[in-house]
This record gives C-alpha cells, structure tokens and sequence, in this order.
C-alpha cells in the first residue's frame, strides 16, 4: 500500500475529526468537552489492503443521531434510539445531575398559593429535566455524521487518483 493512499486516509480522518469538534462547539455540545476530546480516528495499513476506524466516546452516538422521545419523536424522527428501549443504557441520570451543578440551573416554582418563586434544589430541577427529555427526546445534531458523508462523497475520487499513482510506479518499478 502507497505512501499517498495512506496520506489520503490521514487526510480524510484528520477533516472528520476537526469537522465533527468544530460542530460540537458549534452546537454547544461541548460542556466539560469530553465527548470534543474522544473523537478520533486510526489507519492500518498493510500490504493488500487498509482500515480507518474512528473512535469517540459511547454517548457520541446519541448526540449525533438524537434520540425518540417516549412520547414524541419529532427530535430524531430517523433515529435508531429511543428511551424506554433499552438501547440508550449509560449514566444519564448523572449526568444530567451533574450537568445541572454545573451550569447552576435552578428553577422557579410557580407563584400561587403562598408560594413567590423559590428555587428548586438542583435534583428537583434535575428531574424536571430528565423527564421533559425522557418524554420529548434529544435532538439529532449531525455532527458527525454530516462532515462524514461530505467528505465520503469526495473520497472516492480521491482515492482512485491515489490508487492510480500507487499502480504506475509499482508499473514503473516492475519494469525496471
């Protein structure tokens, strides 16, 4: 395997990974930026052939494609996920909890009735959030798969010009 088919999987997983961080931040995904930080990508090559994984964090996956509300899909109407499933297993509730710690959100009860708008402690606002997201879904953000499918559609190009110049100097030198 050349040297240039090498460089243009390098090349195609070094676009990814940047374009996949810059959506994150874009969207505001970023938070303590671990997912950001996890999202990378590996090429073997060897003689007759070649492989390029990409790798990021579990949860990388949900933010990417979203996922189905229990009542309402209307955020990721393509999704494969949905809670209730089974298929979104991890730590949600912590980290939601944590989420809302750190950004200091707290709510408001609702005035009425001797009540004037205290602050919710934070798991109560924590619930709150888990079930509107638990109800409604999370929304589907693309980031990675959008700057994937761009850059997939360009590759094949890019390759056969790199596989080209891999078979006429291997031409070249066989002659010789």
């Amino acid at each position: 395997m050349s040297t240039s088919v090498k460089n243009e999987l390098d090349a195609f997983g070094k676009y990814i990974v940047q374009q996949s961080r810059s959506n994150l931040t874009k969207a505001k995904k970023k938070d303590r930026g671990n997912l950001y930080k996890s999202i990378g990508y590996d090429v073997k090559v060897s003689k007759n052939s070649f492989e390029l994984t990409f790798t990021m964090e579990d949860y990388g996956k949900f933010v990417d494609k979203g996922v189905k509300g229990v009542a309402s899909s209307t955020k990721a109407p393509n999704s494969p996920y949905k809670f209730g499933t089974g298929t979104t297993k991890g730590g949600f509730k912590s980290s939601i909890d944590g989420w809302v710690k750190r950004k200091g959100i707290q709510f408001r009860q609702r005035e009425g009735k001797g009540v004037k708008g205290q602050f919710l402690s934070y798991d109560q606002t924590s619930f709150l959030i888990r079930r509107s997201i638990w109800f409604t879904g999370l929304r589907t953000t693309n980031f990675f798969e959008r700057p994937f499918e761009l850059a997939f559609k360009r590759l094949p190009d890019d390759l056969v010009e790199a596989f080209g110049l891999t078979v006429d100097k291997l031409l070249k030198t066989s002659i010789k």
